[in-house]
């Protein structure tokens, strides 16, 4: 008998990816992104490489042990797929929750570009107290 080959459709790579994010699973993350992943925070910041990522997934997960995404309406044309929902946790014991949005593009069954829009002013503001 034949292997099957199963195809993702980007959005399913999404929600796999938000999966993977959600149960803190870094292996998972890493699977899921291509050698020349980009991460672009809401403020511009690149992360290049899926290696560099999973050093940055580790450390934000240490910072807000409890980070979670949701996305409430997902969009998918041919590679693309755009995500809007909330995310939230807890940093230094708290709690915050903004409303955000991520956008995927995919490539072979992989995620090549990880982008998040959200208002970093929640999670600045808690950072902000370390330095008091």
């Amino acid at each position: 008998m034949a292997d099957r080959v199963i195809i993702m459709t980007s959005a399913e790579i999404l929600r796999q990816f938000v999966i993977a994010i959600n149960n803190h699973d870094v292996k998972a993350l890493t699977a899921l992104m291509t050698d020349d992943h980009v991460f672009v925070d809401s403020v511009g910041n690149r992360v290049h490489s899926a290696a560099s990522m999973e050093v940055g997934w580790r450390s934000y997960f240490a910072m807000c042990p409890d980070y979670w995404i949701q996305t409430d309406y997902v969009i998918a044309e041919g590679d693309v797929v755009l995500a809007v929902g909330e995310a939230g946790g807890t940093i230094d014991g708290v709690l915050w929750r903004t409303p955000a949005a991520w956008k995927a593009v995919t490539r072979d069954g992989e995620v090549v570009e990880w982008r998040v829009f959200a208002d970093n002013k929640p999670v600045s503001e808690i950072l902000a107290r370390r330095q008091q």
